[in-house]
């Protein structure tokens, strides 16, 4: 009971230093993205006048404290991204004791390309669908007779719910991977639910997309690729596997030969 006790007060131990490592890297990160944050924000208004799909006066405050809040999301979310590495290495230096060998250097691998991926889907999803979404709820708009105006602070906190869930939805392949490197998931059964798969993915597109038919097609079809891809990379993970596990049986099997031989000279010597 006592070492029970004493495992569970090393865990939490454990799990206190990992969270202090990302809390003082979380304020050098703010401490830096406090003087990124205003020439990021000037872009994002810049962007979105000489786009076209809004003008300069369509921005608003509502409130007193708007500038300080988007001021403040904006920096927390640059910070955020800046230590995401950091994040998922403390999360894998937490778990990686309870890994084996194999599933240690596989995770560890992966980070970076999460990170690289998780950029690109933040970076397509304003470049190329936020002019999409701005356009249709333009066009909208001009049909109702409906005047925009926006809020700063409101037009961000839309800007960030649609970054976010791309740079998640992007992980995809890497979860895949990681799933068929570690024997879980077999690239076959991908092959087999793509029409499921598809499905659910259709949905999704749905629901972070507005109800335009190119918008949605613009989201539909990279995530499609992104599933071909991950069927495509989940096979060389689960090869890699299957290899691991043919080596780990013989090595096994020899063990065991060699165990019996030891044995026999053992009986042979008395």
């Amino acid at each position: 009971m006592e070492e029970k006790n004493l495992t569970v007060i090393e865990h939490i131990e454990e799990i206190r230093k990992r969270l202090i490592v990302i809390v003082v890297f979380f304020v050098m990160a703010v401490i830096g993205s406090f003087f990124l944050a205003k020439p990021i924000i000037q872009f994002v208004q810049f962007r979105a006048t000489d786009s076209g799909h809004l003008t300069e006066s369509s921005f608003h405050a509502f409130t007193v404290i708007d500038p300080i809040a988007i001021y403040l999301k904006v920096i927390i979310f640059l910070a955020v991204i800046i230590i995401l590495p950091i994040i998922m290495y403390q999360f894998w230096s937490f778990i990686s004791p309870g890994l084996h060998e194999t599933e240690r250097k596989v995770t560890l691998a992966y980070i970076p390309f999460a990170f690289i991926l998780f950029l690109i889907g933040i970076s397509f999803s304003y470049f190329v669908l936020m002019p999409f979404v701005m356009n249709f709820m333009n066009n909208l708009a001009g049909d109702l007779g409906i005047t925009q105006t926006i809020g700063i602070n409101e037009y961000f906190s839309f800007l960030f719910q649609i970054l976010i869930p791309f740079g998640v939805v992007f992980q995809l392949p890497i979860v895949m991977l990681f799933l068929s490197r570690l024997g879980i998931l077999d690239p076959k059964k991908l092959v087999k639910v793509r029409k499921i798969a598809y499905f659910v993915l259709f949905v999704i597109a749905a629901f972070i997309t507005p109800p335009d038919i190119m918008s949605h097609l613009l989201v539909t079809v990279p995530l499609f690729g992104l599933y071909e891809i991950s069927i495509i990379i989940s096979r060389f993970g689960y090869k890699k596997f299957l290899k691991a596990e043919e080596k780990r049986k013989f090595e096994e099997i020899k063990a065991e030969q060699q165990r019996q031989i030891d044995e026999v000279m053992g009986n042979l010597d008395k």
